[in-house]
């Protein structure tokens, strides 16, 4: 295994675990009481402090001019992350990392269908591409309902017998709940990575649009934050839980997981990426069982199962849709060096 290979793999797997620990920091402080509107505002506002001079110093040469439109469009991906995130944390709070790590695994899906939608992809039904993509977002949001509405006996850390009725029902209706808002949060991420792909075309400057988007996601959230958190002992960093969630969340959750990301999305391209969005199951089952005294259902296992087949198949119809455009432009490559052999003969001949 080259280096070509191998680094890029250890990368993916640092970003994978480091994308987990995010989910399960950001449960641990909820659970001491800090409110996912807090824990929002101060790890986006700790990240822009980080991106401030490193996106900068990065774009020194070949920094795009800033323009009120550009600014516009940061704004829009600030609320749309902003939203993402709000509706993500409570997700995981009512339900569990393990479950949100898996329906992550919905966002090739809805991407997919946000970009048929606003036409910015065509739906070929008669090619394998588009009917593998079509297939396994269906497949995906099915998944995404067994995992939500069917919970299941549970497999590893089995809950305490000594549970009423209405604990029970009460827990049933959170873990759905959760789910819900979870997929709430991957129709803003997926609406978040079309917008996204418009403004890298206009800005092509990756630091620096993270930056404006971690900085006007602070603005959003604060606002929220004196509106709905007017008791100042819920800003507190007490107990120290929450001061370390938000350092991770600012450090590994933003810079370090997005840059290595990029790093290895440039080296070896979206497939090779996506193909370790599973890795993170794994590992959020782990971790919540291990520290956060997690129940994994049987739900949770059949649910991940369907929704990992269904997203295996859109990245195949997307691999297969970019092995077609290369063959296609070298068709077009040999038939135009065809014609010019063709009228150099002629020209020859003549």
């Amino acid at each position: 295994m080259g280096k070509e290979i191998a680094l890029p793999m250890v990368g993916m797997i640092m970003a994978e675990c480091a994308q987990v620990g995010l989910m399960i920091m950001g449960k641990a402080a909820m659970s001491h009481g800090m409110s996912n509107f807090i824990f929002v505002f101060y790890s986006n506002a700790l990240a822009s402090l980080i991106l401030l001079p490193s996106s900068f110093l990065y774009h020194k040469s070949e920094r795009p001019p800033l323009t009120f439109p550009i600014l516009c469009w940061f704004f829009l991906l600030g609320l749309l992350g902003y939203l993402a995130q709000i509706f993500g944390y409570a997700g995981i709070y009512s339900s569990s990392p393990t479950l949100a790590t898996a329906m992550l695994n919905l966002i090739p899906g809805l991407t997919f269908i946000l970009a048929v939608a606003f036409r910015m992809e065509k739906l070929h039904l008669r090619s394998s591409s588009s009917q593998a993509k079509s297939l396994g977002t269906i497949v995906s949001i099915a998944g995404a309902f067994i995992a939500t509405l069917y919970k299941g006996p549970s497999l590893l850390m089995e809950p305490s017998h000594s549970s009423s009725l209405r604990q029970l029902l009460s827990q049933q209706s959170n873990w759905v709940i959760g789910g819900l808002l979870l997929a709430a949060d991957c129709v803003f991420a997926s609406a978040w990575i079309i917008i996204q792909a418009s403004v890298l075309k206009k800005f092509p400057a990756e630091l620096i649009i993270v930056f404006y988007y971690c900085f006007f996601v602070t603005l959003q959230s604060g606002i929220v934050c004196l509106v709905m958190e007017r008791d100042l002992s819920a800003w507190s960093f007490k107990p120290y839980v929450r001061l370390v969630a938000v350092l991770y969340s600012a450090v590994f959750g933003s810079a370090f997981q997005l840059g290595v990301s990029t790093w290895c999305l440039r080296r070896t391209g979206p497939v090779f990426v996506s193909m370790f969005k599973p890795l993170g199951i794994v590992v959020s089952v782990f971790l919540g069982v291990a520290f956060l005294g997690d129940t994994f259902y049987l739900g949770s296992l059949v649910g991940a199962i369907v929704i990992i087949t269904g997203f295996y198949s859109v990245m195949w119809g997307k691999a297969k849709e970019g092995m077609v455009d290369v063959d296609t432009q070298g068709m077009r490559l040999e038939s135009s060096s065809q014609k010019v052999a063709l009228l150099s003969n002629n020209n020859g001949e003549a």
